[in-house]
């Protein structure tokens, strides 16, 4: 069995912030469409969409995020998801309008906030 050249997470766990409940947050409406532009595109040996865990990014509405290039995309629709197929997963083109600036991911930043303090608070020997 080979490996997906493309694995989509779908935050399913966290909720936005209530400036950004409009009703279209349903990360299982937006997996399942994935997954149907998936099947139908013949892609499915190669590319999987999951639900995931909470992807700490609550503030940026609906995440995704595709492994293994590490692209983070926020505020993500249903009407998304043609693009992100098409132009990201078929054609290799990261979507500007949807990228969560790396400067905003809140991924391994209280890991190394809390290494560093233990360190430092840390006797030498």
């Amino acid at each position: 069995m080979s490996k997906f050249t493309h694995h989509i997470f779908v935050c399913g766990k966290c909720k936005p912030p209530k400036h950004l409940r409009d009703g279209k947050h349903d990360p299982g409406k937006l997996r399942a469409a994935l997954k149907k532009e998936i099947k139908q595109l013949g892609l499915k040996a190669d590319v999987r969409a999951n639900d995931s865990g909470c992807l700490d990014q609550c503030d940026d509405g609906q995440v995704i995020v595709i492994y293994p290039q590490a692209i983070w995309y926020g505020g993500v629709t249903e009407a998304d998801v043609d693009r992100i197929i098409h132009e990201t997963i078929l054609g290799g083109k990261i979507l500007e309008d949807l990228v969560i600036p790396s400067e905003r991911l809140r991924c391994g930043k209280k890991a190394k906030a809390s290494d560093s303090a233990s360190s430092e608070s840390s006797p030498s020997s």
